[in-house]
């Protein structure tokens, strides 16, 4: 395979090309085609079969938080079985808001908090079909809201937060971001680490075009996806793209160069650069969407997840 990219033959990186060819070659249905219990448990496979061990860690320990509809599952992470108040990672799992949960995202959560050297708290939200649009999103801000105030049952004190979330979790670290700049909360976002998210209505894109087929994620996943989670296309809590970026913490934005939806990460840069917000734009040439949970499957994907953390605890080192 060529380094190079043209219009239609787009650079694939080895690894990546072996495991699209062993899905391939597997086949089955569609998840647009799967009942959603068996699109949940699919979804669960490809990660259990895809991605890197978990890592052992000090702390791993569920626990709960209010919510506008009841307790919100949630579970901490960290490397130090104790430590001095700093800033707090919250994680916010991908899986189009209908098929994710703790442990689709768990080996990649212990990842992050290793690589950091930071807590990590991952939020079990409210998925659609059952709970659409804003019920994710709700959950999101209330559960990032109550660990702002470095509550007990938490066992860490927060001196500022850091929004993380990979597609669907990606667009709700940016919606957090924006809700906590409107209305504070307790400690102040240092930097939103949004990876592939969806930004805004990515029907229409070029990218959804080219790789809608055939690269881990597609367009008939999306349809099935936004038919779910009904998001009202008019929202800035749908779509944060439509809202007003001055102000936006520093970021570290992170698209995939064969990812249907890697053209609305692009927007979304682009209107931080307009606003002037300081970030890091890393593209991870060669690798579809979800790369960060396929780690296994195709290892230079964990060298980008590090590129990542490398660039986040940069961002913070500079004072975000």
């Amino acid at each position: 395979m060529a380094a190079t990219e043209t219009p239609s033959e787009p650079f694939i990186r080895p690894d990546m090309k072996a495991l699209l060819d062993t899905l391939a070659a597997i086949g089955g249905p569609k998840v647009a085609e799967m009942t959603l219990e068996q699109a949940r448990a699919s979804y669960v496979a490809l990660h259990g079969m895809a991605d890197r061990p978990a890592r052992e860690l000090a702390v791993i320990r569920d626990l709960a938080c209010p919510g506008p509809a009841g307790d919100i599952p949630l579970r901490l992470y960290d490397s130090r079985a104790a430590r001095e108040s700093g800033p707090v990672i919250v994680f916010f799992h991908g899986g189009g808001f209908v098929i994710g949960d703790l442990e689709t995202h768990h080996n990649l959560c212990s990842e992050i908090a290793w690589q950091l050297d930071l807590p990590l708290v991952a939020v079990d939200y409210r998925r659609a079909p059952e709970h659409p649009f804003p019920a994710a999103i709700d959950d999101c801000e209330a559960a990032a809201r109550w660990i702002a105030t470095s509550p007990d049952a938490l066992g860490r004190s927060a001196t500022g937060l850091i929004p993380i979330g990979d597609s669907a979790g990606g667009n709700a670290a940016i919606v957090v971001t924006q809700a906590f700049a409107a209305r504070p909360a307790a400690v102040p976002v240092l930097l939103q680490v949004p990876i592939f998210p969806v930004t805004g209505d990515v029907f229409a894109s070029r990218s959804i075009a080219q790789f809608g087929e055939g690269f881990i994620l597609t367009r008939s996943t999306m349809e099935f996806f936004d038919a779910a989670y009904a998001p009202v296309r008019d929202d800035p809590r749908a779509f944060p793209i439509l809202a007003s970026h001055e102000g936006t913490p520093p970021t570290v934005l992170v698209t995939a160069s064969l990812d249907p939806i890697r053209d609305s990460g692009r927007e979304y840069g682009a209107a931080l650069s307009a606003a002037g917000v300081p970030h890091v734009f890393i593209e991870a040439k060669g690798l579809t969407h979800s790369f960060t949970n396929l780690r296994q499957a195709v290892p230079s994907a964990q060298t980008e997840l590090e590129k990542i953390c490398a660039a986040m605890k940069l961002m913070l080192e500079r004072g975000a």
